[in-house]
């Protein structure tokens, strides 16, 4: 029996989807209780450029309550897989207490630990991540990484022995990147699709032009039989990341449509994009 494929967006806060995504509203209009009204998984961001007080993660789990199949991921804080420091134990204790909410509500389907294309695989880089996975044991985890030497069954032994899900990435294709897969280890499975803007991933003066960019439906047509495969066994969490002006949401709609599900999307949509949405 498949598992259950939880789509959805990577984030909720964004003011080029005033009008998009969400409709007109006042001061009081809750963006994620919303949002979650048509999405099972959302993607928490933020806590990649700061970490979050505990506060922050219950009040996430109180304005998602109406859906009781919700689960959010979570990116872990870019000082643990950004910098060349070590671990350091203040960060690790405030990130854990960030989490334990989200834990404790059974709302946290995974932490995503993303590194950049310059992270490669290498014997002090496998030293890094043992220590960054025995400093969150007790949560489910995921590993985005971006250059293609980690692409290797052996690599894929040491996620397995280690409970940690390897992440399948959608994105451009340059010289040693991680190319689309259905590869799954540890405890879940995870894709994440960040667009194929070739000409703005490194060129780009705002961070949200690297993520401009609509998927064709053949383009996610391959998407669909590599999901349908990884969650044959394991609970699946697919991601839309191309967030500028709400086409990861309507990709991830498509997507759900491709899988058989419940494809309702906020209808502000429609009138931006009249061809790609029911």
């Amino acid at each position: 029996m498949a598992h259950p494929i939880r789509i959805g967006p990577a984030g909720w806060s964004y003011t080029d989807w005033e009008g998009v995504v969400y409709p007109k509203h006042g001061s009081r209009f809750d963006h994620l209780a919303y949002l979650s009204s048509f999405f099972d998984t959302i993607e928490i961001n933020s806590p990649f450029y700061r970490i979050p007080p505990p506060n922050h993660a219950r009040s996430w789990v109180r304005r998602v309550a109406a859906n009781r199949d919700f689960k959010f991921t979570t990116k872990v804080f870019r000082g643990f897989t950004h910098e060349n420091a070590a671990l350091a134990r203040d960060d690790v204790k405030a990130f854990r207490n960030y989490l334990d909410p989200l834990m404790d509500a059974g709302r946290l389907g995974a932490i995503l630990l993303q590194f950049p294309w310059s992270f490669k695989n290498t014997p002090e880089s496998r030293a890094k991540l043992e220590a960054l996975f025995a400093a969150f044991d007790a949560y489910p985890k995921a590993l985005e990484v971006r250059h293609s030497s980690f692409e290797d069954d052996a690599f894929y032994r040491f996620l397995d022995d280690r409970n940690v899900g390897w992440v399948n990435v959608d994105q451009p294709l340059f010289d040693n990147s991680v190319k689309p897969a259905e590869t799954t280890t540890g405890p879940l499975a995870y894709a994440r699709f960040h667009g194929r803007n070739y000409e703005k991933w490194f060129a780009h003066d705002e961070s949200w032009e690297r993520y401009n960019y609509l998927y064709s439906a053949k383009e996610l047509e391959p998407w669909v039989a590599r999901i349908e495969s990884m969650a044959q066994n394991k609970d699946t969490y697919v991601i839309t990341n191309n967030h500028f002006r709400g086409q990861a949401i309507v990709n991830a709609g498509e997507l759900r449509d491709s899988l058989g599900q419940d494809n309702k999307l906020p209808p502000q949509l429609k009138e931006i994009y009249p061809d790609r949405v029911k």
